[in-house]
């Protein structure tokens, strides 16, 4: 029997199937070579306010999908860039790049979707396709990887992200997202969910009855936690402070809770984790996470502090210890993400919020205020 969810999903995802499937032939024919209007919600300036926002999205090529989009979850890289503190902001920004929604239209050389199937779209939407990371899929590191919002695509326009009713998108840079996904709780697994993903199975911290670390508790940490625990792994959240100690436990299901800023505890755990995933974007020391690491123990950072961070070479060399970085996924990492989360049912802890929340949500987001992902209903209440 459906979720109330789902049975919602389908109708703001054409008013019916039959509906988009009878439309779908005109659509593509009568669209070729023609852009589109879309509508938004938009930063002009480095102020950061959103404000509804009209602009044209490209028609839907032989190779396309387009997407009604229903779901969108706030990143904290939506908020660096709508204020530009990294000083590459393109106004006007549409920001989102986790995004949910519905195939109202697919390319006639378009294999892996069809109308009406769940699709997801994460933090890029193109790369060059012919250098050597976009061969292995890795084309999170292609040098010339377009992303989803703020980027600019290969005509030269800018790409306009998930704060908006439709994406057109390259099916290579799109993922299917299995039925008994909710789509709220979906979106924010595109970017945080596959962060924390690859690099437990890129350094094989994904095997059952290691000890993984997780630093920070945030929208990245949460979900490391829940993988961890999914991979059937040992997981201990550090944190600075011991207020999020029975949440990590009681309602993330974390094996053991350390205080970073306690030495007696830190002094005690010291070469006991196999793995560490560092999720924390603000500048911190290092060095004593890496006396937690066994013997060549991996420290993984996906958190990116605007501070060069300290490294004292000896606590590496002593022990064969690893740091290492790890950003995103590849598009194969991202679905193979969604396929086992399908699978163990792990999701995003969210709080739903209207589009004309957003502003007040990004001013929540910098104040930390939110457990774990703010995600705008875009389908019901953009207007």
């Amino acid at each position: 029997m459906q979720s109330e969810r789902e049975e919602r999903e389908r109708e703001i995802g054409g008013k019916s199937f039959g509906w988009v499937a009878r439309m779908s032939t005109s659509i593509s024919t009568s669209s070729a070579g023609k852009e589109r209007k879309a509508f938004g919600w938009a930063a002009r300036d480095a102020d950061g306010v959103l404000s509804p926002f009209s602009f044209h999205v490209r028609a839907n090529g032989e190779e396309d999908i387009t997407l009604k989009i229903l779901y969108c979850g706030i990143c904290h890289t939506d908020l660096h860039i709508i204020k530009n503190d990294w000083g590459n902001a393109s106004y006007p920004v549409v920001p989102g790049h986790e995004i949910t929604g519905i195939v109202t239209e697919v390319g006639q050389n378009v294999q892996k979707f069809k109308i009406g199937d769940k699709a997801g779209v994460g933090y890029m939407v193109g790369s060059c396709n012919d250098c050597g990371n976009c061969k292995e899929g890795y084309e999170n590191y292609c040098p010339k990887v377009i992303q989803t919002s703020n980027g600019v695509q290969q005509d030269g326009k800018a790409t306009y992200g998930g704060f908006a009713d439709i994406l057109v998108v390259n099916e290579a840079f799109a993922v299917n997202l299995p039925e008994n996904m909710p789509l709220d709780k979906t979106g924010p697994l595109l970017c945080a969910g596959v962060t924390v993903y690859t690099p437990l199975r890129r350094f094989g911290l994904n095997e059952p009855g290691k000890h993984l670390g997780v630093v920070g508790l945030g929208g990245l940490g949460h979900l490391a936690v829940k993988f961890g625990k999914a991979f059937g792994l040992k997981v201990t959240v550090i944190s600075t402070s011991s207020s999020k100690k029975k949440e990590a436990i009681e309602r993330l299901g974390a094996d053991s809770f350390l205080v970073s800023s306690d030495n007696d505890q830190m002094k005690a755990a010291m070469g006991s984790l196999d793995g560490i995933i560092d999720t924390v974007s603000a500048h911190h020391a290092i060095t004593p996470l890496i006396l937690l690491l066994k013997t060549y123990g991996k420290l993984v950072l996906v958190g990116g502090p605007n501070k060069p961070l300290e490294l004292m070479a000896y606590s590496v060399i002593q022990g064969g210890k690893i740091v290492a970085g790890s950003l995103i996924g590849g598009i194969r990492d991202t679905q193979e993400m969604v396929n086992f989360a399908a699978e163990h049912n792990v999701a995003a802890d969210v709080e739903v919020v209207p589009m004309d929340y957003a502003n007040a949500a990004f001013e929540r987001l910098a104040k930390g205020d939110v457990r774990y992902r703010f995600v705008i209903d875009v389908a019901n209440t953009l207007t």
